[in-house]
């Protein structure tokens, strides 16, 4: 799952310095008309490569704890649930639990407790929601503003 992440990154980063350009390109002289809508679906791409990349920075950091766990010597239990934490937190520890959607990487105590190894996951889990719903209604307004461009040009009868 780490060589995915490390894939993802550059991959959603270079997404959306292309969309980037795309927008900035909407700037430029001879932009295409109608150039509201096509800004709007060009923000909307760059707006979704962000969050994209957002996600694939956490992606990354649940990836890398994981393969820490469990990985050589002194790496039970897992490296992040130990490190930077009081010794009478760290004896307590029984497991971990990870996901990947939502991301977390939660450390587990004996007595059913738990804390997250990372707190920066809890941001970036709703920054790259909010974009990707943010991504969303503006492809919807995009869409909204040429099927109502579309209906005044048709005639009526």
């Amino acid at each position: 799952m780490i060589l995915v992440g490390l894939a993802l990154v550059p991959l959603c980063a270079v997404g959306a310095l292309i969309a980037l350009i795309r927008v900035l390109v909407m700037a430029l002289p001879g932009r295409p008309a109608p150039w509201p809508t096509h800004l709007t679906r060009r923000t909307a791409w760059l707006v979704a490569a962000v969050a994209a990349f957002v996600y694939s920075l956490g992606f990354l950091s649940v990836s890398g704890a994981e393969h820490d766990y469990n990985n050589g010597a002194d790496s039970v239990p897992a490296p992040d649930c130990r490190d930077g934490v009081d010794e009478a937190v760290r004896e307590g520890l029984s497991h971990h639990e990870s996901s990947y959607l939502p991301l977390r990487f939660d450390c587990v105590r004996e007595d059913g407790t738990s804390y997250p190894s990372d707190p920066d996951l809890t941001w970036i889990n709703w920054t790259a929601m909010s974009l990707a719903l943010t991504a969303g209604l503006l492809a919807v307004g995009a869409g909204y503003a040429t099927e109502l461009r579309a209906r005044r040009s048709t005639p009526k009868r």
